[in-house]
């Protein structure tokens, strides 16, 4: 066809899509208002979560149903709309203008409970339903619990929509797998049972205990596979992705592949969602990942298992910033599934769930426990003073003759405690706390000022050690460095490995070697470590923080773990003065005893977790303002305010910290048992009031911080 033929064409061809535009029934206008467009005949009304995580707008809005939406407009849906608009943006008796933002269709309604001009949807932005009146419930709980907002917690719930996993279907499901045998957990007196009321579809719940060595993971795969041979789903939340990876193989082992999910950041957001989709509609039944697996759509979830719930990985540092553990405890009360916390160590919270009688304990019994921890060891301040070794090379010589006897027969762990931990303050000759007489917080004295609390804030000019009345204190600081070079001098035809926060190891191999690593970055060594050396005990232990003494022992245990039973010589040494109470429990090897104790001072004291607590934070006017117009509950204890920490412009900062150069203050409002959900709702209720009027300050609120001094 000629140039010419073409061009005399466009006229014609231009004419035909104006008519075909004209004679369309429904109008399609962009960007899309849908001005006189008919609507649904059936429930024309559609309820949606918009993604606006203001807390004043903390609810469901309505929108007009389109009739050409109608089909794919169903509950769980992505959706866009119009948000924003004034009420006299209206024409054709529909609400016009305002900004285009996401959200989720969560009801499709016959009408409206709002009197007033609606809306219509933009928009459905794929027909997948990914939001279920499962999930929807689950996140308006984690909401509430932590005084949050339910857009906030699907944005951590629902991953980001990726349409080529979307396009992809997800595999076939495979049939419920054969009930598996106990194995090793025959080392625990109720672990058989336990397995067996999984698979005949019961809902134990249980805090575990778990031996040392490398066979938790497998334990875990073969409770996975025992709900799933009773036709329910699981799901495993690890605080990383190297136990990811150990849980990963243990369930190919036990159960083969295809059988569950793995949801990880790492493996990038088309793979993730895909799994993720996979989870959803049915495909797979069980899944493993990282914390925010915690809100996985596991179909007729049966068994919710959270591995090593103390560790800080299980805290989400985006708002309302819940912890993994009680999303899972949350999930396993609405579901009515089974439950498992396990650890190597013991949380307080742990402890709290047995000692209410909510869980059963699930541990073995001692002479298990001697087969399987390796001997431990202790030096104390005193041997550091008579130790002529230790004045010049910083390690004792009990620590030099382990190092040597286990390079024998294979690697050695050394554990060194990360710098910049802030110091507390503590007897001088008895080495208790200094705490406060009116709160028990924290004592401190910031530049060498006069003693204060952490807490309340208030002066302790009289101080004495209720323990040994002694006035004099000392300042529990980070220890000698101890470095990779210096032990490659010490040791020099051994090779030294480093694991750290730059680079971290996954595992090494059972040949003679050094690896010097961070707590919560050890590999795992082939055949287990000869032994192991936990440096530096103080810089763990002098930490200004209530979980100082619990977080000690969980990172001591957790090293430890790896190192060979005593039986086959393994061997550590901890420097730490033996006389305290993690030192004897880590010595004893019972996490479980030092965690019950733990909770009947805490108890006693009104600490968390036994009483509920939030942080106020913020500039000291708006900290003033907003407690003073916070309808707390009656029985609630306003702790401070007291000065935060002034954040170096360009320095590192860590989730929560004031702005750069900006001198904040921070409350902790404390309430007894059965008032958390008081509290939550007094502190959600008064932000979203001063933020409706316009108040926008920037006071940031914490309900049940992991750190409170």
């Amino acid at each position: 066809m000629s140039s010419e033929n073409e061009k005399s064409d466009e006229p014609e061809q231009l004419a035909l899509i104006r008519e075909t535009v004209r004679s369309a029934k429904v109008p399609r206008a962009k960007p899309r208002t849908w001005r006189g467009a008919a609507l649904a005949k059936e429930l024309p009304v559609a309820r949606v979560v918009v993604n606006k995580g203001a807390l004043h707008l903390d609810q469901f809005f309505d929108y007009a149903v389109p009739e050409e939406l109608d089909e794919t407009a169903r509950p769980g849906v992505r959706v866009r709309v119009r948000f924003g608009a004034g009420a006299h943006q209206v024409r054709g008796g529909r609400r016009e203008g305002g900004r285009l933002i996401d959200g989720f269709l969560v009801e499709r309604r016959a009408e409206s409970d709002y009197s007033g001009p609606l809306a219509a949807l933009a928009d459905v932005v794929s027909p997948e339903p990914v939001l279920g009146p499962e999930l929807l419930g689950l996140a308006r709980a984690v909401a509430d619990r932590y005084a949050g907002s339910l857009a906030d917690v699907l944005q951590l719930a629902v991953p980001p929509r990726n349409a080529t996993a979307e396009r992809k279907p997800s595999p076939a499901p495979l049939p419920p797998p054969a009930a598996p045998d106990p194995g090793s957990w025959t080392r625990y007196d109720r672990g058989p049972a336990f397995l067996d009321s999984l698979a005949r579809g019961g809902a134990p719940r249980a805090v575990w205990n778990a031996l040392p060595g490398p066979h938790w993971a497998e334990e875990i795969a073969r409770a996975v596979a025992a709900t799933l041979a009773s036709g329910r789903g699981a799901l495993v939340v690890v605080p990383d992705g190297r136990a990811v990876g150990r849980v990963d193989a243990a369930l190919n082992e036990v159960l083969g592949a295809g059988r569950h999910a793995v949801l990880t950041a790492e493996a990038g957001p088309e793979k993730r969602y895909a799994q993720w989709l996979a989870v959803r509609r049915g495909a797979v039944r069980a899944v493993v990942g990282t914390r925010a697996a915690m809100f996985a759509p596991v179909r007729d979830l049966g068994l919710a298992v959270i591995w090593d719930d103390g560790d800080g990985s299980h805290s989400e540092p985006h708002a309302p910033q819940p912890h993994a553990r009680d999303v899972l405890l949350l999930r396993a009360a609405h579901d009515r599934c089974a439950f498992l916390l396990g650890s190597t160590g013991c949380t307080v919270e742990a402890a709290q769930l047995v000692e209410s009688g909510w869980a059963q304990a699930l541990d073995a019994g001692r002479e298990q426990v001697r087969r399987a921890a390796p001997l431990i060891r202790t030096v104390g301040d005193g041997e550091l003073a008579r130790d002529e070794a230790a004045r010049a090379a910083r390690l004792p010589s009990l620590a030099w003759q382990t190092v040597r006897e286990g390079l024998k027969t294979g690697p050695v762990l050394v554990q060194v405690p990360r710098r910049g931990y802030v110091p507390r303050l503590a007897c001088e000759r008895c080495r208790t706390p200094a705490r406060c007489r009116h709160c028990a917080g924290p004592l401190e004295a910031p530049e060498q000022q006069e003693l204060r609390c952490g807490w309340c804030g208030r002066g302790a000019p009289d101080w004495h050690c209720v323990e040994c009345g002694s006035t004099r204190l000392r300042a529990q600081v980070v220890g000698a460095r101890r470095t990779a070079e210096e032990l490659g001098r010490a040791f020099p035809a051994v090779p030294v490995r480093t694991s750290g926060r730059d680079h971290v190891l996954d595992s090494v191999p059972g040949r003679p070697a050094l690896v010097v690593s961070t707590p919560g970055a050890e590999p795992v060594a082939e055949g287990g470590y000869a032994a192991a050396l936990l440096l530096d005990g103080w810089a763990l232990l002098g930490r200004p923080d209530l979980r100082a003494g619990e977080e000690a022992l969980r990172r001591w245990i957790d090293a430890a773990s790896l190192v060979r039973g005593q039986a086959e010589g393994g061997t550590v040494v901890v420097v730490a003065e033996p006389t305290l109470r993690p030192v004897q429990a880590l010595v004893r090897w019972d996490p479980v005893g030092h965690a019950r104790r733990e909770l009947a001072e805490r108890a006693e004291l009104g600490f968390p977790p036994v009483s509920r607590m939030a942080a106020v934070s913020g500039p000291p006017e708006a900290v003033e303002g907003f407690l003073a117009g916070a309808g707390l509950p009656a029985d609630a204890e306003v702790l401070g305010p007291v000065p935060l920490p002034v954040v170096r412009p360009g320095g590192p900062r860590r989730p929560g910290d004031p702005p750069p150069g900006e001198q904040w203050e921070r409350a902790l409002v404390r309430v007894p048992p059965g008032s958390g959900a008081a509290l939550a709702a007094a502190l959600k209720q008064a932000r979203a009031g001063r933020l409706a009027r316009g108040g926008g300050d920037p006071v940031r609120i914490r309900v049940d911080p992991p750190d409170i001094g």
